[in-house]
This record gives C-alpha cells, sequence and structure tokens, in this order.
C-alpha cells in the first residue's frame, strides 16, 4: 500500500543505503525493467575507487548492477555516466566481453545523480593474491588468466571504433599529449601538497612524446581486477569503463604494467595484488603476449610505464582527497588514508625512475 500523505509506493520501500534513492530507483526500475519484481534490495560492491558499483535484487531473485558517480563534488568527464553506458553499450557486439547494458537514466531528481544499470555479471574478481589463490588454486589457471589479460587488452585495441558508433569518442591523434594536460590539470585540482617529482615527470614526458602509431579504443584503466572471470578463467566481463577515450594503444599496456608489480617491487602497489601469486607471468611475459596478440612494437614500453605511474599517483591522489572530503560516504573513509598518500609518493618516485631509463 502507498502513503497517501507522501505518495510515496511502499512497494519500492528499502534499507537507506549512501547514494542511492532506493523510491526513485525502485520506480525506475519499474518502468524501465519489466521483469523486475519489486521490491528492490541495493548493495554498495566493493571494489574500486571512483565511479560507485551497486549490486541491485529483486524479490524474484534478479540481479542487476548500478552505476553512479562518487558522492559529492567530482572532477570533468570521468564521472559521465551517459559517455560510459554509450562506451559499454557499443562494445556489446564485439569480441570484448562486456555486461550487457539494460538503461540509462540522467534524471538527476531520481537519485540525485545520473546513473545506468547493466546485467549482472557473477564471477570472481581478482583484486588480491588471496582472492587469487582461493578462486585458482592451480597455478597453470592463474598463468593462463594472466595471458588472457594481454589477449583481452588486444581485443579492445582491434575494434574499429568508427564501426561500432564510437568514432566520435574522442580526438584521435596527440593522445599522449592531451592525456598529460588532462592530469596535469587533474593534478593541480586534487593535489593535497607539493610533490616535485609529479612536475619533473610532467616536463621529462612532454619533451619527448613518442610517435603515435595508430588510434583504438583506449580503456584508460586497464587492469586484472577490472574484469569479472568465469569459474573456468575466462574473461566474462572488462568493467570500469569511465576512463575509456580513444588514442594510442601502449597507454594501455603502460597502465596495465603500473598495475602489474615486479614480484621483488611490490611496494609500489596498494595492498598484494593478484599477480604477486606464484603462476601469474611476469610484468615481461605479458608485455610479450601483447605484442604477440597484437603486432605492435613495444620499444617505447618505458615511457608508457612511465606515464602510467605517473597518471595512477594521481588518480590516487584524487582519491585520497575524496576519501578525505567523505565523498564515499562512510565507506571505509578512516581507514588507510596515510597509506594513501605514502603510496602516491611512491608511484611518482618509480615514474622518475623510469622515465630516466628512457
Amino acid at each position: 500500500m502507498g502513503d497517501e500523505a507522501t505518495g510515496q509506493d511502499d512497494r519500492f520501500a528499502a534499507a537507506e543505503v549512501d547514494g542511492i534513492d532506493a523510491a526513485g530507483v525502485g520506480i525506475w526500475f519499474a518502468e524501465h525493467v519489466p521483469a523486475v519484481t519489486p521490491p528492490l534490495a541495493f548493495e554498495r560492491i566493493a571494489g574500486g575507487h571512483s565511479n560507485l558499483t551497486y549490486r541491485v535484487s529483486d524479490a524474484g531473485g534478479s540481479e542487476w548492477a548500478l552505476r553512479r558517480p562518487p558522492l559529492g563534488k567530482t572532477l570533468s568527464s570521468a564521472h559521465d555516466m551517459a559517455r560510459e553506458h554509450r562506451v559499454v553499450a557499443a562494445l556489446g557486439g564485439t569480441p570484448v566481453p562486456v555486461a550487457p547494458v539494460v538503461g540509462l537514466c540522467e534524471d538527476e531528481a531520481v537519485n540525485g545523480a545520473p546513473f545506468y544499470v547493466m546485467d549482472f555479471v557473477r564471477g570472481p574478481v581478482l583484486r588480491g593474491v588471496a582472492e587469487a589463490e582461493a578462486s585458482f588454486p592451480d597455478e597453470g589457471d592463474r598463468r593462463e588468466i594472466g595471458l588472457r589479460v594481454a589477449d583481452t587488452l588486444a581485443a579492445i585495441h582491434a575494434v574499429d571504433p568508427d564501426a561500432v558508433g564510437l568514432g566520435g569518442l574522442g580526438r584521435k591523434e596527440d593522445y599522449v599529449a592531451r592525456q598529460l594536460r588532462r592530469w596535469y590539470g587533474q593534478w593541480e585540482k586534487s593535489k593535497t601538497r607539493e610533490l616535485a617529482s609529479i612536475d619533473r615527470v610532467h616536463d621529462r614526458l612532454a619533451a619527448r612524446i613518442p610517435a603515435q602509431e595508430g588510434a583504438t579504443i583506449v580503456h584508460g584503466d586497464y587492469r586484472l581486477d577490472n574484469m569479472i572471470l568465469n569459474d573456468s578463467g575466462e574473461v566474462a566481463a572488462v568493467v570500469d569503463w569511465e576512463l575509456c577515450t580513444l588514442g594510442d594503444p601502449l597507454a594501455d599496456v603502460g597502465t596495465l604494467m603500473a598495475y602489474w608489480p615486479e614480484r621483488d617491487a611490490p611496494d609500489v602497489a596498494l595492498g598484494m595484488p593478484a599477480n604477486l601469486a606464484p603462476g601469474f607471468p611476469t610484468r615481461s611475459e605479458v608485455a610479450a603476449r601483447y605484442a604477440e596478440s597484437s603486432g605492435r612494437d613495444l620499444a617505447e614500453l618505458d615511457f608508457y610505464i612511465a606515464l602510467g605511474y605517473w597518471k595512477l599517483a594521481i588518480i590516487l591522489e584524487g582519491v585520497y582527497a575524496r576519501y578525505a572530503a567523505g565523498g564515499y560516504g562512510n565507506f571505509e573513509l578512516n581507514r588507510g588514508l596515510e597509506e594513501f598518500a605514502r603510496l602516491v609518493e611512491r608511484l611518482a618516485v618509480a615514474a622518475e625512475e623510469i622515465e630516466s631509463r628512457g
């Protein structure tokens, strides 16, 4: 029964969850998802430090994933739900594994911010060594998963943006120069302290940008824990497309390498990432597999790894700033803030060390 005083439909009542207006989202589901059986339940999914992801389940046992921007003030197009929805929808008909999209809501009156909804893809996400060893105890399976990470990136870069309707997603030329400008601007907006290494790396990279060979879809934050696997270790879905644009595919390779720490240098990783589990291929093996799958020359890989570390430092500085300001609600607000700050510093130093080898 509805509440006559408020006009609220009791079918959409739910426990309060930060970032979700249960009544508004419930009504949107009823109007846009024919198979939904109210009431809905919402759960914030762990992992990720930018756009927020929630599991939405209904009384009939169906599940969806809902994506919305972080709570509070956000920066630039990284939190553009319509753009992210457009990318995932366009890739749905390609060899790139993504979650099927359900719909987009741009009316901020519904939930306080735009959001989009996808089918919920179940499967292990390997965020750390413990998850990798528990989900895939066999070292041979873990090695194959690592090689699939490289193969899937090559598949993303093989998609013709124009053929799938993404030719206008961004400028195709001068990608690295634009990235350096964009992320240096983000640094100026979100930094909580001065780090001279960020400035030096920016200047050195800007002075020796390699010639860009072709333009592809660029994920922008490509890494193992932005994949949902199935029980056999195949890639069920690549997720978190919020930084996707068009440009130099080798920038994605550099980002992946930055997220794939060497076993003798794990101090530039947050926690213990899954690739440190025995069996996973080394960074150089993953790079070689990508070169084989894509046919691309990785002679300038150190430049792109330095760019990846530098960009990751800036991204995490923004995360650190938003955590400190309460931009993620009550989720882990006081956990690991100082470790985040130190990691930003270590990443900036690593970027400078790798850049100096070029």
